[in-house]
């Protein structure tokens, strides 16, 4: 598969809430570097990540942009992430159903056909002033 192709495959997944499909296209020692958060390692770990993110939110992408260096070992994808805060999560403000919308983006490394490394970025600021301000 072409760098596109999997990463279409990711999203695809990502949409559909299909966490095995997702994992399927990852690296076992696949690193994944959480937005203003640490760095984790292995596909138990992003498992643990997807399903804390399950509980917590519920999120779609809209006008996903892929884009590939040359030799198709780097990409990154721009998005917006349309969702909504269902439980709060560690660390941050309580949940009650906030909707929020915010532009992201994410990093990827790509080696023998798998993904290695998911890096993904978004205002933290903007999406905590959103979910506070839509206290009811």
């Amino acid at each position: 598969m072409s760098t596109v192709e999997i990463l279409r495959a990711y999203y695809d997944a990502f949409q559909k809430e299909d966490h095995e499909a997702m994992l399927s296209l990852l690296d076992p020692d696949v690193i994944h570097d959480i937005n203003q958060g640490g760095r984790e390692t292995g596909i138990e770990a992003f498992r643990a990540f997807l399903l804390r993110m399950k509980q917590c939110y519920h999120e779609q992408l809209e006008n996903i942009v892929i884009m590939t260096s040359a030799d198709g070992t780097r990409a990154a994808a721009e998005f917006v992430v349309h969702g909504t805060y269902l439980f709060a999560d560690e660390g941050l403000p309580p949940a009650h159903g906030q909707k929020y919308v915010l532009p992201a983006g994410a990093f990827f490394h790509i080696a023998n056909d798998k993904i290695t490394r998911v890096s993904v970025y978004y205002n933290l600021p903007a999406w905590l002033h959103q979910v506070s301000s839509s206290w009811p």
